[in-house]
Formats: structure tokens, sequence, C-alpha cells
């Protein structure tokens, strides 16, 4: 009997220190590059230098999962590619570019994208964001569809908010409640985070995908007439901390993780 106690006991803790361990997972951290082009010889060059280079020296170097994501539709004036990078730890992004340098294969797979010239270069201009996951989200998450990648819609948004203050109201509205209910409602979150550096700033974003169009009216008009949704936002503490939303409709390149 205390031979089985024990093992109770013993057992227990275990379980009780996964428990834990999960609950408190470390916060992922992300790099968000944006490429903008013009051309579609920039458009080739850029996914050939990301397909062939730039995710597979991801991969080789530790990150299993990267996205590359690009606008469409009918606007030609600045088209964009975003490649979405997670990293275990904020050391971790710093040390990337180091790794890259001294990667032999990397330099020779990119050598096109990194001694382009200056009047053939792959893009016109390149942005970086980074961002520390939500504690309500803190890791990204593949998303589990069936529509194939061509039909699929990716969801960016872009919250700002009036000052630092309110921001972290925002972030606090989504770990308390929102990102619950997007759960609930099947929105396939890819990631949800918090920027820290950025040219938009206070700001969060957030990524979820849908199977399509007829997809995506569905799922919002659903958390527009969701209960707890409509109980969270009415909330006096929760008031005015947004000034500015940001929404970009993505498709996700074949070759994408995500």
């Amino acid at each position: 009997m205390k031979n089985l106690f024990k093992v109770a006991v013993i057992a227990f803790v275990f379980w009780a220190g996964v428990l834990s361990a999960y609950s408190k997972s470390p916060q992922n951290y992300y790099l968000v590059k944006v490429y903008h082009y013009k051309t579609p010889a920039q458009e080739a060059a850029l996914h050939g230098y990301l397909q062939k280079a730039y995710l597979p020296a991801l991969h080789r170097h530790g990150i299993k999962t990267a996205g590359v994501f690009s606008t469409f539709g009918n606007d030609t004036t600045d088209r964009k590619v975003y490649v979405f990078i997670p990293f275990a730890s904020w050391g971790k992004i710093g040390q990337l570019d180091e790794k890259l340098s001294t990667d032999k294969t990397y330099q020779t797979e990119a050598k096109d994208y990194i001694n382009a010239t200056y009047n053939a270069s792959a893009y016109t201009r390149l942005e970086t964001i980074i961002l520390k996951a939500f504690t309500g989200m803190p890791a990204p998450a593949v998303p589990s569809l069936s529509a194939s990648k061509t039909d699929r819609i990716y969801e960016l948004r872009s919250y700002e908010s009036p000052t630092e203050k309110y921001h972290e109201n925002k972030v606090a509205m989504f770990n308390s409640g929102e990102v619950e209910i997007f759960n609930r409602l099947g929105f396939n979150a890819v990631f949800y985070g918090q920027v820290l550096a950025g040219s938009h700033m206070p700001n969060l974003m957030y990524m979820t995908v849908h199977a399509n169009e007829a997809d995506k009216e569905n799922h919002w008009k659903a958390f527009g007439s969701d209960a707890a949704w409509k109980a969270l936002s009415a909330k006096d503490e929760y008031k005015n901390n947004m000034s500015k939303s940001d929404i970009v409709y993505l498709k996700a390149a074949e070759y994408s993780d995500f």
C-alpha cells in the first residue's frame, strides 16, 4: 500500500510539473520580413531565392517551419511578399544572419540574390518587424485545413493603439478572451504577436486562415454575432484601445511551411 501511495505521489508530481510547464510555455519571438516589389522579374527572383536558398537554410539551422505569403488582387502598385519566421528565444533572432554568413550552401544558392546589382535587385524595399507571441498562444500553429493552399485565404491583421497603455490593454483583451473566441469559432490562427519593433507602433498583429472566401465571410459573421465577443467588447475597461486597423489578404507560396 505504501509503495502504491509513493507511485501515485510520484506520478502526480510528474504530471503536475508537465502541466505547469505547458501552461507557462515560453513565448516565441517572430521575425516578419516584408519584401516590396514591382516587376514579374523581381517576383521570380525573390521566390527563387526564398525557395531554393533561404527556407532550406532556415531548416538547416533549426527553424522547422517558416511561412511565405504573397499579396494578390488587382493592385499592382506595391506587391509584397511576407516571410514569417518563428524563434524560440530573443537571442536566436540576432544569431540568424551570423549563421547564414558562414553557411557555404546558403552562400552558393543565394549568390544571385546577394550579388544583385543596384538596378536588378529582387525587391524595391524591405521592412523588418519583430514581435513577441501572446501568452494566449505562445507558439505558432500550422493550419489544419483540407483546402489547398491555392484556395486558402491568409488574413493578416494589424491593430494600432493611441498609446502604449491602450496597446497593452488591447493585448490583455486578446489574452483574456478574444483568442479563445477565435479558437472556438475555428479561425485557424497561425500566430498572435505584440510588435516590439516596426514602422507602425504601438501595434499588434495576428494571422488567421480561411478555406476560401465564403469561409472567411462565415467566420467573421459568426464572430460578430458571438455572445462572448459582444460581452467582451462591451466592457468599459476595453473601450478606445484601438485607433487603426489594417487588413492584408495573402496567399501562401506552395513551398511555405504554413
